[in-house]
């Protein structure tokens, strides 16, 4: 059984929607889809695998503090890929 990554909703409103996600080593977002554009900052270094719609895994690797940005419509479970716990805030553009 999966291990599931742990949501933390910071701020949302009729803009921005602010998350904070915690995985434990191994724990996972499960597959999903995203709505809006969104800007990931990283809370630590580490990699993070990703599994796409086709099953295709690819490993990530970010560093603390340096953000990056998606267009919607990226399709994908999020796997922390570290022996330990790694952690990320994602803010989503609603409009």
């Amino acid at each position: 059984m999966t291990i599931a990554a742990t949501p933390t909703l910071q701020v949302d409103n009729n803009r921005t929607r602010v998350t904070e996600w915690r995985f434990a080593p191994g724990a996972a977002t499960g597959y999903h889809r995203h709505e809006f554009d969104y800007v990931v900052v990283p809370l630590v270094t580490g990699r993070l695998q990703l599994i796409g719609p086709d099953g295709a895994e690819s490993l990530a690797e970010l560093k603390q503090g340096v953000s990056y940005f998606r267009n919607a419509g990226v399709e994908h479970n999020v796997v922390n890929a570290n022996e330990y716990e790694f952690a990320f805030v994602e803010i989503e553009f609603k409009g």
